[in-house]
């Protein structure tokens, strides 16, 4: 499997690194949305890799779970931006 998994926090919110340090620091509720989206990235990763079976059920599934998360965390982040 590659080192390089798409979809990571970091990658989606480059221009806000301090902002996720910081929220992830300081913030109980938005470091375990964080550290749940990128359990589920990596396992949606890993299907779509091929290095793990899973049907297609649950594939969409998992993905759904990550997008509505990554909502949650986008509306935090775009929070803390502006409050910054």
């Amino acid at each position: 499997m590659s080192q390089h998994t798409p979809n990571e926090l970091t990658k989606i919110f480059a221009r806000d690194r301090e902002v996720l340090t910081r929220l992830k620091t300081q913030d109980p509720h938005f470091a375990r949305l964080a550290d749940e989206y990128h359990e589920l990235n990596r396992e949606v990763h890993r299907i779509e890799a091929e290095t793990e079976a899973a049907s297609d059920e649950r594939t969409e599934t998992l993905k759904k779970q990550r997008l509505a998360l990554l909502d949650e965390i986008t509306a935090l982040v775009t929070r803390a931006r502006t409050a910054a």
